[in-house]
This record gives C-alpha cells, sequence and structure tokens, in this order.
C-alpha cells in the first residue's frame, strides 16, 4: 500500500516537470518568436520623420558649450514643440531661440516641416524651415496653454517664404548620431549681413541633443555670418539645475550689448 501510494506519488511529480518543461519551452519559443518579430521590423520612412521629429521638440540650451567657449558662442535657449500637421501627415514643429535670460524675447523664429524624404532622394528624412507671417503673433508659442495659441489650421496659413531644406540620413552602426544631413551644395538664396547664399547641418544625437551648424556666404564664398568652427551644441534641460549652475557667471552677467558689439562668426541675432 505504501509502495503503491510512493509509486503514484512519483508518477505525478514526473508528470508535472514534463508537463512544466513543456510550458516553459513554449514561453522560450513564443517569447523567441515576438524578439525575432520586432528585430526584423522594418523601420518606415514615416517612423523616420516622427523619431527626428521627437528629437527637436522640447527645451535645450548651448550652456555647456558656452562655458567651454565664450568668445564665440553665447547660452541660447533652443524651444521647439509640435504645431499643426500636413494632410499628408508631415509634422509642422514651431521653432524659435532666445538669450537664457530673456526667453519671452526670441531672436529667431521659424516653423519646420518634418517629413520624409522623397523616394527618389538617398536620404531618409526632409526638414524644411519656413518664415512665420506674424512672427509677433507666435511668440513663446510652446510656452503657452494649448488653448491661447494660434490652431493647427492658422499656422498652416501663416507659413510663409520657404528658407531652407535639409535633407538628413540615417548614421552608420558605431557613430554617436542617430541622424545627419545639411543642404544641398550650394545651399539657398540668403541676403542677410552680406550673404548671398547661406547652408545649414543638422546633427541629431542620442538624448535628444541637436547640432545646428547655420552659416552664410558672399558672392565669392567668404563666410560672413555664422559660427566659424563648429556647430551650436544643444542638450535637453537637466530635471534640475544645481546652486552652482544657478550662480554661474554665465548665467548672471547680462549678455554684450547687440548693437554695440557686432557678435562676429557667432550667431544670427536677426532674421534671415
Amino acid at each position: 500500500m505504501g509502495s503503491g501510494s510512493g509509486s503514484d506519488s512519483d508518477s505525478s511529480s514526473a508528470a508535472w516537470s514534463r508537463a512544466r518543461g513543456f510550458v516553459v519551452k513554449a514561453l522560450f519559443l513564443a517569447g523567441g518568436a515576438l524578439l525575432l518579430k520586432r528585430l526584423t521590423k522594418s523601420t518606415t520612412r514615416w517612423d523616420h520623420a516622427r523619431a527626428v521629429a521627437r528629437s527637436l521638440s522640447g527645451e535645450k540650451f548651448s550652456r555647456e558649450q558656452a562655458s567651454r567657449d565664450p568668445d564665440n558662442y553665447f547660452n541660447i535657449r533652443m524651444l521647439t514643440c509640435r504645431a499643426a500637421e500636413m494632410v499628408d501627415g508631415s509634422k509642422v514643429l514651431y521653432f524659435e531661440q532666445a538669450f537664457w535670460r530673456t526667453p519671452q524675447k526670441p531672436f529667431r523664429q521659424r516653423l519646420y516641416v518634418v517629413k520624409p524624404c522623397p523616394k527618389e532622394l538617398k536620404c531618409d528624412v526632409e526638414v524644411s524651415s519656413y518664415a512665420i507671417r506674424d512672427a509677433e503673433e507666435y511668440k513663446n508659442f510652446c510656452d503657452r496653454p494649448k488653448d491661447q495659441r494660434p490652431l493647427p489650421e492658422e499656422v498652416i496659413s501663416d507659413m510663409g517664404e520657404h528658407l531652407t531644406t535639409m535633407y538628413l540620413s540615417r548614421c552608420d552602426r558605431g557613430k554617436r548620431c542617430l541622424y545627419e544631413g545639411s543642404t544641398p551644395p550650394g545651399g539657398f538664396p540668403n541676403s542677410w549681413n552680406g550673404a548671398s547664399y547661406c547652408t545649414s547641418d543638422l546633427t541629431v544625437l542620442k538624448n535628444n541633443e541637436i547640432h545646428l551648424w547655420d552659416r552664410g556666404y558672399d558672392d565669392d564664398g567668404n563666410q560672413v555670418w555664422g559660427p566659424k568652427s563648429n556647430p551650436y551644441e544643444f542638450k535637453p534641460t537637466p530635471s534640475s539645475s544645481s546652486v552652482e549652475d544657478l550662480f554661474s557667471p554665465l548665467n548672471i552677467l547680462p549678455p554684450l550689448p547687440i548693437n554695440d558689439k557686432p557678435i562676429q562668426g557667432s550667431f544670427i541675432l536677426q532674421e534671415q
């Protein structure tokens, strides 16, 4: 009687072990299949466009760069947010830049249209910038409650002159960037400060860091505005600022008067 009960118990344990092994194997195979599906899922052209639009969005500063090289770079606040969506799915972003100390007074305002590159071009994402018909109405657009912003249909109708288009491609594996690109050779017409054309370079890095390099050239190819050696480096706002950051001379001292000392090769402080 006792040995029979032991035999039944051993059989039950063996059956349970087999069943458990089958369940574990099934879960492992199912998980593997799901992982393989995720790894092999192709990234669409619109996935790239959405990724670039997300990385451009948010509040970013050039504070670290200005600390390293205050003679050539200012602590600039770059603020971008979603403003509308076109019928074809293109994302329209509002973009502005201002000195860190005076964020309520942007000196540069644009509308960006982000969409996939045309299939005939060898790139992934197209980022075009447009002037705003009445830029004054859009100041601090991203800082306002949504019910106090121009409506999406108004944003699209307020899109003015086309200024530039940058064509971005995915960065090769192993590089620090995610996407990088520029305006086509020859850039776009521009007459600010003696220029005849301008070029723009854009790099999207990990952690939503953005490097932006706008430059103007005269008819002879001489650079007449924009940073000379490196792009502006905009990094997202840290979750909290330290006391040392708050009392840094970079953030306390007022910027040089724009009218008293022209900025040589640093940044565009007027509309192009």
